[in-house]
């Protein structure tokens, strides 16, 4: 996607800036639940609803970075753009239509529902290498 916006542009630049603003707080929230027990304390009761919005304030963000991304960027980009996030987001979301009925029926193990986040941007980073044109 980078190479469509490039980091020259302004709408390129404030993206990229915009990314970091999102995901560094996004990193540190997550790295810190993971390596220490700083968080044990809320799990299961009223501030761990707390824990959860501030873990997923940062994602929402990075979705409107990438709607901003489109809305400042040229017909071209946007349209490019836009269609990679479209096929990115049915593809995720057929996985885990796919695995919520594995699990339904087929007794497959429950994954939690925050990974359609890294399957939609994993879904984002394998199409966007063929979806190249506004066609």
């Amino acid at each position: 996607m980078l190479s469509l916006a490039p980091k020259h542009t302004p709408a390129g630049r404030r993206y990229v800036l915009r990314t970091f603003a999102f995901m560094i707080p996004y990193m540190l929230i997550c790295v810190a639940m993971m390596t220490t027990d700083a968080f044990d304390g809320v799990m299961g009761k009223p501030a761990g609803w707390i824990l959860a919005a501030a873990v997923a304030a940062p994602v929402v963000g990075q979705i409107w970075s990438t709607l901003a991304l489109m809305r400042e960027s040229d017909e071209f980009v946007r349209m490019v753009t836009a269609k990679q996030f479209i096929i990115a987001s049915g593809l995720a979301m057929a996985a885990a239509t796919f695995w919520g009925f594995g699990e339904s029926f087929a007794g497959a193990p429950h994954l939690p529902a925050w990974l359609i986040y890294p399957l939609f941007w994993a879904a984002f980073g394998l199409v966007s290498p063929f979806v190249r044109s506004s066609n």
